[in-house]
């Protein structure tokens, strides 16, 4: 079940119609537990039984670390959550890919071995929920959250439906006090939220996949190299497609919550306005990189220790969080470059960051113009099938390969004013919200804007792809 189909608007509307209707703050969060399992069971119901299983255990042990005071019994514990889901995500993400690469070293010393087909099935949303509820006992174990008593709101929490399968990554700390007392549901909220979906939808439907998928998948799909303005087109289409296909579920899953008398955090704040690699990963997946962040680069020392030590701590966490987003040598390498980047620009800002003519604007805009290039060459890996291929369109980016065009004229054009428009929007709300934006445009010109969409979505129907970072 996907945001973009008819089959999720009929059940939104029954979702909210009885959300409205139970009497009881208890009886609705039941209810929307219930819709939740429902919502993910569609694509696999087994899988429910998964979800349930590394609730349980999350449950137990936050409420065990919040219990115990021996320090050897805490860790126990915390460890008991750190192997039980990092061990579940890595058998059904990571087990293929450990098997074809042992596969491939003791090739390399001359042994053939030929083991059974595995099958595994990967769990939508797996890697976002293990995520939510690993910084849940972290951070009990830490002492900077108190366990929560109760098994239906941490089950909700866990399981909640509009952001289940594809994030934002949302910390209990932020969502579990929202369980405490019953949501208010204004009709103001209402109406932003539903603004939003429609938003989100647009992003997905209309720009994402009836605009800028069309270049991307013939670039990246095409059977031979393509030439250096042909490949740099695709991946400027693609980079505008990921974003719109990304922040519109992300939008989505914000509006829908807003339905609910729920908030959820931003997760994208115009990434391709930034000016530096590390102010990109400030606006690019923002529930992630702070994750990644807060239990994986300062744990590693990056935020207090030696040179040596930030840069062992960056390259780790960004090599992990390529690894995070797929069992593929790409998505390291991916987020090598990344880590790279990052270390870089590090090292240059230690150097040059305080002179004048550093900050200035004209400095500025050749730097956010370098990091939007980085960032789509980086994009290459993540997008290509395999890495011998990401190789050859970066060779053919760098005007390696000379061959000639295979994008339409049409293609090009809407690719160019997709993405420019994207990129100029971006630019200009760079410091600004959308909620900002809309306190001062007039109720008349929302409603245009609005109907504008819907008109687009209706003509757009049956485009119904399911979003990029479900495969994740």
């Amino acid at each position: 079940m996907v945001f973009n189909s008819l089959t999720f608007l009929v059940f939104l509307t029954i979702v909210l119609a009885v959300y409205v209707l139970l009497p009881s703050w208890t009886a609705k969060k039941a209810f929307l537990l219930g819709a939740s399992y429902v919502f993910y069971g569609a694509w696999n119901p087994p899988f429910v039984l998964l979800l349930a299983i590394s609730t349980v255990i999350d449950w137990v042990a936050g409420w065990r670390l919040g219990e115990e005071t021996n320090p050897a019994r805490r860790r126990l514990f915390l460890l008991v959550s750190l192997v039980s889901n990092l061990g579940l995500l890595g058998f059904f993400k990571y087990g293929g890919f450990l098997l074809d690469n042992f596969v491939a070293l003791v090739r390399t010393f001359g042994i053939e071995y030929t083991p059974a087909a595995p099958d595994i099935v990967l769990p939508v949303g797996i890697s976002f929920y293990t995520f939510q509820t690993l910084s849940y006992t972290i951070d009990v174990y830490r002492r900077r959250l108190a366990p929560t008593r109760s098994i239906l709101d941490f089950s909700l929490f866990v399981s909640f439906f509009p952001q289940l399968v594809a994030g934002p990554i949302v910390r209990a700390a932020d969502f579990l006090p929202q369980l405490i007392e019953p949501r208010r549901l204004r009709a103001r909220a209402l109406g932003w939220g539903l603004f939003l979906v429609t938003l989100g939808l647009f992003e997905k439907n209309v720009l994402a996949d009836g605009l800028l998928a069309e270049a991307a998948d013939t670039v990246f799909g095409s059977p031979g190299p393509t030439s250096a303005l042909d490949t740099w087109l695709g991946t400027i289409a693609f980079a505008g497609q990921i974003f719109c296909d990304f922040a519109g579920y992300s939008t989505c899953a914000i509006g829908i919550s807003l339905c609910l008398g729920f908030s959820l955090p931003d997760n994208f704040r115009m990434p391709y306005a930034a000016v530096g690699l590390s102010d990109f990963w400030r606006r690019w997946h923002i529930s992630l990189s702070t994750w990644l962040r807060d239990y994986l680069y300062i744990p590693l020392g990056g935020s207090h220790g030696s040179k040596r030590r930030t840069v062992f701590a960056l390259a780790t966490t960004m090599l992990l969080g390529g690894l995070w987003h797929g069992a593929s040598w790409n998505f390291v390498v991916w987020g090598g470059l990344h880590g790279l980047f990052l270390i870089v620009e590090r090292g240059l800002r230690v150097r040059f960051g305080e002179r004048p003519w550093a900050k200035a604007p004209p400095t500025r805009a050749v730097l956010g113009v370098i990091t939007f290039a980085l960032v789509c060459i980086a994009w290459v890996f993540f997008r290509a099938t395999d890495l011998p291929r990401a190789m050859m369109h970066v060779a053919a980016m760098l005007g390696a390969i000379p061959v000639g065009p295979i994008l339409s004229s049409f293609t090009v054009f809407k690719t160019v004013v997709v993405v420019t428009g994207l990129v100029a929007t971006h630019i200009a709300m760079r410091d600004r919200r959308i909620e900002d934006l809309a306190e001062k445009t007039p109720t008349w010109l929302i409603g245009v804007v609005w109907a504008v969409m819907l008109v687009a979505l209706v003509l757009t129907q049956g485009g119904g792809d399911a979003f990029i970072y479900f495969q994740f």
